[in-house]
């Protein structure tokens, strides 16, 4: 079979590292890829080109906000292709895959000069990105939870997903810094082919009824569940968007040590896959949405404590990307899960899923969009640059980092307790 052969015919998932390697491979390179978007971008363009932080915002948060909108109709678009067939879906996915990759490279090496030309450029190009990797991402999602199965079915084929994912996070952490952007563009176009080409081999979803009424936009928002964890996934969402877009500004002028960058990405991700079973193995004594809770909780009392680091603290800044990469991994297995389940209870399995996640990723691109648009604006109007050293304005810059995303958090937890646990006691979720 040729690598971008079309998918061969349906079969279930078996649940063995065939089946968890050949559908979570493609997770690998689409979070390779985020890590460099949506973390080293602002910081490269803010760094390397001079742009200021407020223009710089301006556009992240414009170009955000058009990828967040476009998500629902991919999603829609998602659920018609995959109503034909898995293997349509493929080919679209295949088909987008390779328009990323050759974004990606030209988003950091943009061929102009000026801050003008330069924040155009960043624009069109990050249009034309994110649309290819929503298309994929989208599909790729629904792919997995058109699979079904119960609660732990659900949680380890997101878990498979995710862990893939966070590998490929920590190589694009390390790699940059190692190898430089050139090559870390080289390899996550290797990486995307590969990712589409193990999905040739993935278990595939059954085609859905070609002749159903095409799916709603708003469909997703008559289910009251789904109402309920969008807003709960948005406002933790939020919390996490924040420190993702502040994180190397910290390193840099809080800690004041660039060096050890790689060390901190590294040990963040590392720890966020390797706690990914010990999550998914929680699951099935306390429930998805309890495992969740305790992620919070304990991302929370990390950042509380990165409050009060500052030059020179390594070691402790390390213990903080440690336990707050454990945290992570609550957050990027459990609510994708919940999400399934919800799409089941629904009735709407087999033929809305694009629909659901088009929305989904509406609300994690509405997340960064805000980060960015928000926080970097803030920062510079309170007197905060890329490389100062002044007292207020590393102040401002650990009040965003720390504080905010604390907030934000504790905000998350009641609406998961209050909207999702506490009226489920009693029932299955």
């Amino acid at each position: 079979m040729s690598a971008l052969a079309a998918p061969a015919a349906p079969r279930a998932w078996g649940g063995g590292w065939r089946d968890g390697l050949s559908y979570g491979g493609l997770g690998l390179p689409l979070a390779f890829v985020a890590l460099p978007l949506y973390v080293v971008l602002p910081n490269h363009y803010a760094s390397v080109f001079g742009v200021p932080l407020a223009l710089l915002g301006a556009v992240l948060l414009a170009a955000r906000l058009f990828d967040a909108v476009a998500d629902p109709l991919i999603g829609r678009w998602a659920d018609a292709l995959f109503a034909r067939s898995a293997q349509q879906a493929w080919r679209v996915a295949a088909f987008a895959a390779v328009v990323l990759a050759l974004g990606f490279r030209a988003l950091f090496f943009p061929p102009v000069e000026g801050t003008a030309p330069l924040l155009a450029w960043c624009a069109a190009l990050l249009a034309v990105t994110y649309v290819s990797y929503s298309i994929v991402s989208v599909i790729h999602q629904a792919w997995g939870a058109r699979l079904g199965g119960d609660e732990a079915q659900r949680a380890r084929i997101v878990a498979w997903r995710e862990s893939l994912a966070l590998i490929g996070v920590l190589v694009a952490s390390v790699l940059p810094s190692l190898a430089g952007l050139s090559a870390t563009t080289v390899v996550f176009a290797a990486l995307l082919l590969l990712g589409i080409s193990l999905l040739v081999r993935a278990p595939q979803p059954a085609s859905s009824d070609a002749a159903a009424p095409a799916v709603s936009l708003t469909l997703p928002f008559a289910t009251t569940q789904f109402r309920q964890l969008l807003a709960i996934y948005l406002v933790n969402g939020i919390a996490s968007a924040v420190p993702a877009t502040l994180v190397l500004f910290f390193i840099r002028d809080r800690l004041q040590a660039p060096s050890f960058e790689p060390l901190f990405l590294a040990s963040y991700f590392a720890a966020g896959a390797l706690s990914i079973p010990l999550w998914v193995r929680g699951v099935a004594r306390f429930g998805l949405a309890r495992c969740w809770l305790a992620g919070m909780g304990l991302a929370i009392a990390v950042f509380m404590w990165a409050a009060g680091l500052g030059a020179g603290d390594v070691v402790a800044y390390t213990a903080v990307c440690v336990l707050s990469g454990a945290a992570l991994g609550a957050d990027l297995t459990l609510p994708g899960a919940l999400l399934a389940g919800v799409i089941q209870r629904a009735g709407h399995g087999g033929r809305s899923e694009g629909a659901y996640f088009g929305w989904w990723n509406f609300a994690t691109k509405l997340n960064l969009a805000l980060a960015a648009g928000v926080a970097l604006p803030l920062l510079q109007a309170f007197g905060y640059a890329p490389g100062s050293r002044d007292a207020k304005a590393l102040t401002a810059l650990t009040l965003a980092y720390c504080a905010l995303p604390c907030v934000l958090k504790l905000g998350a937890a009641a609406l998961l307790y209050t909207l999702w646990i506490r009226p489920a006691k009693g029932n299955t979720r």
